[in-house]
């Protein structure tokens, strides 16, 4: 989702509610381009604004972030201008990616003296800018020379104006013949045509758009009828009423606990199609959907290119073994032929007598299946001599296929422990999680462990990681493994007997513990259990799975077994679907 400016729009409503009339008593810069305003009004507001060209942000926050020791110019400009000064308002011209904060200050001679401080969210082109009361540049967070910029120098002394390199028009005072003329007389896709003729809209709201019309954004703008025209006209102009209004409902779309999208206002082309593991979460402030979004985004790209070393390493381990199943698998059809040969070898013995020497074949009744059967021979040898190469070849083919049962279960074993590895890596939320699940394959043999030379081994360091814990509709405790070594403590050390164990029938998946706590089990909750263990499982995207359950008093661990691995007998099963809608994450 890109911060449009109806996202900024929302964003202006809220500081200006809040901030109008409070005083600046601190700012920080804890990064070269990020500025912290701390302002008191009834309460202490920490205004978060960042220039960053990868993820310009701005919204309110209670966290900190550590100072430098020596404060960056800007920053002292700010301090000198800002002591103890008052915001006026928060503003948004038009419907730019752009806020005005305006700043009333005692300037050196103790008279009032009005400021603009204008934080710019334009991507590579971010900024935020000192003006005066005339709009003259006083500084700016990033210089922008003629050099860099040949639309507009931010330096100081130069007049400040915002940029504007393409012609939309403002979808505020939009008119129909305006509409015409900047979207639907182009040749491209009405969807493409909206956020490209319209100022401050994202794909995102060009697809609501187009979705609340009932016109697919696909079609060409210019081929966009009169009476859908007329239709669209008002569509846009309805939703532009509710953000001039300030009727905003800002909230994330998640995807798995994923967040996938945010809006200030409600999307109906989710809402209409919410699919499994896909829901809406509202929010009251667009600050705190800012902060929730961008950290839990974050939180997943860090995670995703710490673990990016382990997942090479696990999908070669798994390449690698699926190669090593599919040819023993091979090799031990090949074999299926032994049976034949020793029955070949049976029979000649009991009937070649007969045989005269030289011949190809000879026939004889097969006693195991009482039918005439034909075996071939080799002319060169005598029968008892064809007798004995077929003995030897089942034999050999019975040494071969005893030796493959053996290796397919080694192979399959480690294919299967990799593949619940892979899915600890999916389920990995911290650095932590992931340094365990390091730990785990480094133990198992998949991983050395490195240290320097000419040091002494490291000690081994006792790593720990919280299982997830889920709370059931009728407030039994449900806790899920996030990786093997975390499946086996769960199992064996956290669970007691009487707890109930949940696990996705013969595929890699996590270890679910329902506690019983001595309670008589109700069956929602012994079903929810079950949608754990198939929503944490390999087969997640199925719609039902098949969950074996028993109580974890019978469920052993053999000696020697790879982290995660264990057997039971006489367990229960159900099917169940991979929905967990209904079960509540508590956060530890």
């Amino acid at each position: 989702m890109a911060f449009d400016g109806i996202t900024i729009a929302n964003l202006a409503k809220e500081l200006n509610d809040l901030l109008s009339g409070g005083r600046i008593q601190k700012v920080a810069q804890p990064e070269k381009d990020e500025l912290i305003l701390s302002v008191k009004q009834y309460d202490i507001y920490k205004l978060f604004l960042s220039a960053d060209a990868s993820l310009p942000l701005v919204y309110l926050t209670e966290s900190n972030k550590p100072n430098p020791l020596t404060a960056p110019n800007f920053c002292m400009l700010l301090r000198k201008h800002f002591n103890s000064a008052k915001i006026l308002s928060v503003t948004q011209p038009g419907l730019e990616r752009s806020l005005d904060i305006t700043i009333e200050h005692l300037d050196e001679l103790g008279d009032l003296t009005i400021k603009h401080l204008i934080i710019e969210i334009m991507g590579k082109h971010s900024n935020i800018i000192l003006c005066d009361e005339s709009y003259t540049i006083v500084d700016s967070i990033k210089h922008i020379s003629g050099f860099v910029s040949s639309v507009r120098e931010v330096l100081p002394g130069r007049k400040y104006f915002l940029p504007q390199p393409v012609e939309k028009a403002n979808p505020l005072t939009l008119t129909q013949e305006e509409l015409q003329t900047y979207v639907l007389s182009k040749n491209i896709p009405l969807g493409k045509a909206v956020y490209t003729g319209l100022t401050g809209i994202s794909p995102l709201i060009a697809e609501e758009l187009c979705h609340r019309a009932g016109i697919s954004s696909e079609l060409p703008a210019c081929e966009v009828s009169s009476d859908h025209a007329i239709h669209f006209y008002n569509v846009i102009t309805r939703f532009m009423e509710k953000v001039s209004a300030g009727e905003f409902a800002p909230c994330i779309i998640f995807k798995d606990g994923v967040p996938v999208e945010f809006s200030a206002l409600p999307l109906s082309c989710y809402e209409d199609h919410l699919t499994d593991g896909m829901e809406i979460t509202y929010f009251d402030r667009i600050s705190t959907v800012l902060e929730d979004y961008y950290a839990k985004k974050n939180q997943i790209t860090r995670i995703r290119q710490k673990s990016a070393d382990l997942r090479r390493v696990v999908a070669t381990t798994i390449e690698r073994e699926a190669k090593k199943y599919d040819l023993q698998l091979k090799q031990m059809k090949d074999t299926e032929k032994r049976d034949t040969y020793k029955v070949y070898g049976e029979l000649i013995t009991a009937y070649g007598y007969g045989v005269e020497p030289g011949a190809k074949s000879m026939q004889a009744l097969n006693y195991y299946t009482n039918e005439e059967i034909t075996i071939p021979l080799d002319e060169t040898l005598s029968a008892m001599e064809n007798a004995k190469r077929y003995f030897e070849k089942y034999n050999k083919l019975k040494r071969t296929a005893e030796a493959l049962t053996v290796h397919l279960a080694e192979t399959k074993e480690s294919l299967d422990y990799m593949e619940s590895v892979r899915l600890s890596l999916d389920m990995a939320q911290t650095e932590n999680d992931l340094n365990l699940i390091k730990e785990e394959l480094i133990e198992s043999g998949y991983l050395r462990r490195h240290f320097e030379k000419g040091k002494k081994k490291p000690q081994k360091i006792k790593l720990t990681s919280t299982p997830l814990h889920y709370l059931s509709s009728d407030g039994y405790h449900l806790y899920v493994g996030k990786n093997n070594l975390q499946n086996d403590e769960l199992t064996f050390k956290f669970a007691t007997g009487g707890d109930w164990w949940f696990h996705a029938k013969g595929i890699p998946g996590s270890h679910v513990i329902l506690k019983a706590d001595g309670n008589e089990i109700p069956d929602r909750a012994y079903e929810e259990a079950a949608a754990l263990a198939a929503y944490y499982s390999k087969s997640r995207d199925n719609d039902k799975v098949e969950i074996d359950y028993i109580e974890k008093k019978h469920v052993k661990k053999p000696a020697g077994a790879k982290p995660g691995f264990v057997v039971y007998y006489t367990n229960y099963s159900m099917m169940a679907a991979p929905d967990i809608s209904g079960l509540t994450l508590l956060e530890e």
